[in-house]
């Protein structure tokens, strides 16, 4: 059976959607945008810091279905401009260990939700 994961420590959905699925030991979860979850307002300040707040809201969801992102075997990362790959990058590399960093693609994408700048969404497994 699936298991619906849904946290106040994570922005909570903006459509018919949850922020991810359990199914055995295996989680789904959905694109997170920089959506603070306190505020819901959009952390825009820079392309690290809406990175920082997109990878602390996967966190979050991590956490609930007691992850880390060293459960993380596939991540997909939307970005607006491919010229801000590199500090995504240096954002997004500091929450994982080089050694054992999930698969990843990253594709630049013509729009996001909100006209962020970031989405991220992962698969991890326990």
């Amino acid at each position: 059976m699936k298991k619906i994961i849904n946290t106040p420590n994570a922005p909570a959905p903006i459509g018919p959607y949850n922020q991810a699925v359990v199914y055995g030991n295996t989680i789904y979860i959905s694109g997170q945008i920089p959506l603070n979850p306190a505020t819901g307002e959009l952390v825009m300040d820079s392309i690290q810091s809406e990175t920082k707040q997109v990878m602390e809201n996967l966190k979050a969801i991590l956490e609930v279905a007691e992850m880390t992102f060293e459960n993380v075997v596939k991540a997909s990362l939307f970005i607006s401009d491919m010229n801000n790959f590199a500090d995504i990058n240096e954002i997004y590399g500091a929450y994982f260990n080089n050694e054992t960093a999930p698969a990843r693609e990253t594709v630049q994408v013509a729009g996001l939700p909100k006209n962020v700048n970031v989405e991220i969404s992962m698969i991890a497994i326990k």
